[in-house]
Parts: structure tokens; C-alpha cells; sequence
């Protein structure tokens, strides 16, 4: 045997040790609750055969009895509990085989190199990570034979002798959206064959054992955590959750310790497999989770806090790495990789998954309805200068003027007091450094304004929506909302950034209205900077150098800085501004 096979095997073997130590946890839970049971039955017997008998020994032998009964209620009550919990399921977009048969076909036939069964099917996550998941209770809780969806092909199966075994009790393959997109289709084969690597592992009785009995625990332990419980309902799960907590106390050291030992075997068989291009292609993955996250943060945040979703996000992460291949040197060489054939090539229709894979990210990050509606449409990039970057703008500008109202700060246009010029907030600021000032008054104003905005504005949670599932040529119905076991509390899981400080956002503000100024004295345009969100376009070029001035005035009172940029690019600070 190989280095590599010896690896393996030691890994496995572990991984198999750690999960019967945990299947033993469990008998010896069980054997503890039948414990009085036997001994009541003991006690029976003896009297039966006319042993231990007396008064004495009767009232003995009936509270043992009645200790078992109740000892076997409780085991009872735990276990239904356990088996009616339902594991938490990750948010991902189902991708259908008629929906992406190249990809199916690259993971069967990844899953056959490898030498183990195939994932049962494919799913999209909008985040830069791949994984398995099993999903059997899903599939054990709509009845013998029910599949994880419907219609023909609905798994991975193996050609002609293949192991037999249940296609629907594979793991399902999660996969990173944003990989798609940027990654070319060797290196997402590339890294994916480790994670296929691991339905090997998981289709070994013992460890599919321990791994359904820790998930149950720790469902368990959530569904008596859950709120709106009478206290009639809620104190028998209370209890049960009780109890699965000691036990998964108990498990963790051994569940951490098998799953990392089958994450080794998994890494060890899939050297063999792509091994040299796998160390290029990890470089890949970090590439994209950068560009993911600042896209994210900086490119739709602002438009989902705008009630727009942009449509094609995994579309705009290729824009975003570009961009970024061609401002760092470090990423020197990774746009020649565009020539090659895009992952995403893979999808019978790219652009219905992004779209999904979109509008599930708003909904993790931010918190966004599931569909589309009356305050929350889609945007696509084209569309995104106007009415996103525009709209930021003149909203935040709007704000700003309502809290100078508020302050009682006069207008600056002594000939129409109601016009809004950008003269008004720096007279206000000028001068106005240091704590107590009106720039402090100013930036706490706003921040109420903003906080009682987001208080006011509908909370969506999880619940039935559609977008759901990718559909291919042959078409389909939708899925269930990816996020229907989350329950209905409210979004988002992930929250991108924490709370700004008053005077950042004074100071977001103060730089809304300049380029609204810009824009309307100077011909200045709202755009897009991949890597940095809105920006402002002079003469067709971004103008990156507004943030300091802006600084300055704001936490010093001093204007002169910000007076330069305006005069260097022909912004009338007297002049009426549009507000939205």
C-alpha cells in the first residue's frame, strides 16, 4: 500500500473508533433508562419463584415498579422528542440534474475517480465554502421512498456496478456560488474532490449512526429552546433538551474528533485526483472570498439597504476579482485565466441561478423578503448608478436636511429658504470641532433619525416563498423556502457590518451631499466601483479623494480642504440641490 492508502485507511479507522464511542454514549444512555425496568423484572421473578418475599419486599418490588414506569415515560418522551426534531438545514438553491447536467455529470464522474458514492445532488450556497450536508430526515419525514425533490433525475447515481445502496441517503453537495462564476471548470473539479471524497466516510453504518444521533441532540436542543411554548408543551421539551444537552456534552470531544478524522481521510484519498492543480486553484479561493466579501459589503449593502437586490451578484464577483487582478500585483496573471471555460458553463441557465443565488444572499446578509415585491426589486448592474448610487445620495442628502430642520439651522438661500444647498451644511460645520459642537449635535441627530428609520421598516423573516430552485429546460415547480426551518424569527443570520457611529454617519452623509451637488453644478455622474461601491465619475474618471476633505470638516470644522475639491472640480456649493 501507498503512503496515501495507509493515510486513508488510518483516518477512517479513527474516524470509525470515534463513532462507535459515541454509539456507546448512547447505549449506555439507554441502558441507565431500562436500568430500574430490569431490575423491577428481577424482583417479580424472585417472587414468582417464591424468593424475597414478605411485605417488605412487596412495597420494594411495586416502587421499583413505579420508579421504571416513570424512568421508561421520560425515556420515552426524550427519544420522540430527539426523533421529531428536525436538524437545522443550511439556506442553499437547489440545482435540479436537468437544471446542470455537465455539473452533475463532472461529480459523478469526480465521485467515480475517487471510488465513492456519488452525492445524492447539488445545491448552491451563497457564500465562498462547499460542503456536504445530509438531509435523510428530510427525506424520512415525507414518507417511505420520498425523495429530496421531485421528478426524474433527482440524484447522482453511478453507472453499472456501483455499490447499491439509497441515492436518496447520500449527502447533498453544497457548493459556493461565487466558485462558479470565477473559477474555471479544472479547478472547481479540483476543489471539490476532497469534499466528494467524503461521501465515503458517510456512507459507513457506524459513522452515519453517530452523526444522525449528535444532530438529533443538537435539534433537540434547539426545538426546546424555541420560543411561543405553553407551559404545558414547554416544560416536557425543556426537559428533553435538558437531557440532550448532557449528552451531547458528552459526545463533543468525540464528534469534533471524527469529523476531523474523516476530513483527513476524505484529503487523503483525494490526492489522487487533480493534487497538483488543487494547490493553484486554493489560490483561487481566497482570491474569491475577497472579492465576495467586498462586494458584499461595499456593492450590496448599499443597495439592499435601499430595497434593491442586485440580480447577478456571482456575475459581479468576477467583475470585482478582475478588477482586483488588475490593481494588485500579487493577483498578477489571474485575469489570463478568463479565457478558459467558466464554471458557471456548467448551469443549463447561469443567469436563473445567480438570480436565486442573489436574492438568497439579500435574505441571509440582510434580511430581505423571499420575493420580490413593493420596496424590494431587483437591480442589475446597468441599473445600478442610477437607481442605487443616485438614490443613496439625494436619500442620505434628504436626511440630512431634515435633521439641520430639526436643529433649527436656517437655510442658506436668503432669496428661497426652502432650497437645499450644500453652503447650508458647511456654514453649520465650519468651525464646529471637538466635543459638544454642533457637528456632534449634527451626527447624533442623524444617527436617531437612522436608527428610528430601520425600526419603522418592515421585519421579514423566514417562511414559504418561491425562488428557491434553479430550473432547467424541463422546467419544475418550486422548492420550499431554503429558509423555512429557521422558524419566524427575524433576518438577517449573518449581519455584514456592525452599527456605524454617529459620525460616520454624519460623515456619509456630509459626502451624499457633495456628489449630489457634483452632480447637479458640475456634470458629474453617479457610478460603480467594483471594489469600493458607489463612486463618483468626473469627466468619466472615479474621484476617490473625497472621503478626507469630507473628514476634515466633519471632526474638525475645518472646510478649507473640502473648499479646495470643490473649486478643483467646479462644485457651487450656493446652488440649489435635488433631494429625492
Amino acid at each position: 500500500m501507498s503512503g496515501i492508502d495507509v493515510g486513508e485507511e488510518l483516518g477512517a479507522r479513527a474516524a470509525q473508533a470515534r463513532a462507535l464511542a459515541l454509539l456507546r454514549i448512547r447505549s449506555r444512555a439507554l441502558a441507565v433508562a431500562i436500568l430500574p425496568a430490569a431490575v423491577a423484572v428481577v424482583l417479580f421473578a424472585a417472587d414468582a419463584q417464591g424468593h424475597l418475599a414478605g411485605p417488605i419486599w412487596d412495597a420494594v418490588r411495586w416502587t421499583v415498579l413505579g420508579v421504571a414506569v416513570v424512568v421508561l415515560l421520560v425515556t420515552v418522551l426524550v427519544a420522540v422528542s430527539v426523533a421529531r426534531a428536525r436538524p437545522a438545514m443550511s439556506p442553499t438553491v437547489p440545482v435540479p440534474e436537468e437544471g446542470a447536467p455537465d455539473l452533475y455529470r463532472l461529480v459523478r464522474d469526480l465521485a467515480d475517480r475517487l471510488d465513492v458514492p456519488a452525492p445524492s445532488a447539488v445545491a448552491l450556497t451563497p457564500d465562498c465554502d462547499s460542503w456536504l450536508e445530509d438531509r435523510t430526515h428530510r427525506a424520512l419525514r415525507k414518507g417511505p421512498g420520498a425523495s429530496l425533490r421531485k421528478g426524474p433525475g433527482a440524484s447522482l447515481r453511478k453507472g453499472p456496478g456501483a455499490p447499491a445502496e439509497d441515492a436518496d441517503t447520500a449527502p447533498v453537495l453544497v457548493i459556493g456560488s461565487p466558485f462558479l462564476w470565477w473559477m474555471r471548470v479544472a479547478e472547481l473539479r479540483a476543489v471539490l474532490a476532497p469534499v466528494v471524497a467524503g461521501t465515503g466516510p458517510s456512507a459507513h453504518p457506524d459513522i452515519a449512526a453517530a452523526r444522525r444521533f449528535v444532530r438529533g441532540l443538537d435539534a433537540a436542543i434547539a426545538d426546546a429552546a424555541a420560543p411561543g411554548r405553553g407551559p404545558v408543551r414547554g416544560a416536557p421539551l425543556a426537559f428533553a433538551g435538558w437531557v440532550a444537552r448532557l449528552l451531547l456534552r458528552a459526545c463533543r470531544g468525540h464528534a469534533a474528533e471524527m469529523e476531523r478524522c474523516v476530513a483527513a481521510a476524505a484529503s487523503m484519498r483525494a490526492q489522487t485526483v487533480d493534487y497538483g492543480l488543487r494547490i493553484a486553484a486554493q489560490e483561487q479561493v481566497g482570491l474569491a472570498y475577497a472579492g465576495w466579501d467586498r462586494l458584499l459589503t461595499r456593492v450590496a449593502l448599499p443597495a439592499w439597504r435601499m430595497g434593491r437586490w442586485p440580480s447577478r451578484l456571482d456575475a459581479g464577483v468576477v467583475s470585482a476579482l478582475t478588477e482586483l487582478s488588475r490593481r494588485d500585483r500579487l493577483a498578477d496573471g489571474f485575469a489570463l485565466r478568463l479565457g478558459e471555460r467558466p464554471a458557471c458553463d456548467l448551469l443549463e441557465e447561469p443567469g436563473v441561478a445567480d438570480e436565486a443565488a442573489s436574492l438568497l444572499a439579500a435574505r441571509l446578509f440582510h434580511g430581505g423578503p423571499a420575493e420580490s415585491g413593493p420596496g424590494w426589486a431587483p437591480v442589475d448592474w446597468q441599473q445600478y448608478p442610477d437607481e442605487v448610487v443616485d438614490r443613496k445620495w439625494r436619500s442620505e442628502a434628504a436626511r440630512l436636511h431634515r435633521v439641520l430642520d430639526t436643529l433649527g439651522v436656517p437655510r442658506a438661500s436668503a432669496a428661497d429658504p426652502a432650497v437645499p444647498t450644500l453652503a447650508r451644511v458647511m456654514e453649520h460645520l465650519s468651525g464646529a470641532g471637538g466635543p459638544g459642537g454642533p457637528g456632534e449635535a449634527l451626527a447624533a441627530g442623524i444617527g436617531a433619525a437612522v436608527a428610528r428609520e430601520e425600526a419603522e421598516a418592515p421585519v421579514h423573516g423566514g417562511g414559504q416563498g418561491q425562488g428557491g430552485q434553479v430550473q432547467g429546460a424541463a422546467g419544475g415547480g418550486p422548492a420550499d423556502d431554503p429558509l423555512d426551518l429557521w422558524g419566524p424569527g427575524p433576518l438577517p443570520l449573518f449581519p455584514l457590518q456592525p452599527p456605524r457611529t454617529g459620525t460616520e454617519l454624519l460623515a456619509d452623509h456630509v459626502g451624499a451631499m457633495v456628489c449630489c451637488a457634483a452632480v447637479d453644478t458640475a456634470g458629474a455622474a453617479p457610478g460603480l466601483d467594483w471594489l469600493d461601491g458607489p463612486a463618483l465619475l468626473v469627466g468619466g474618471e472615479r474621484r476617490a479623494d473625497l472621503a478626507a476633505p469630507v473628514l476634515s470638516l466633519v471632526e474638525d470644522g475645518d472646510p478649507d480642504p473640502l473648499l479646495s475639491w470643490l473649486a478643483e472640480v467646479g462644485v457651487r456649493s450656493d446652488k440649489p440641490v435635488r433631494l429625492v
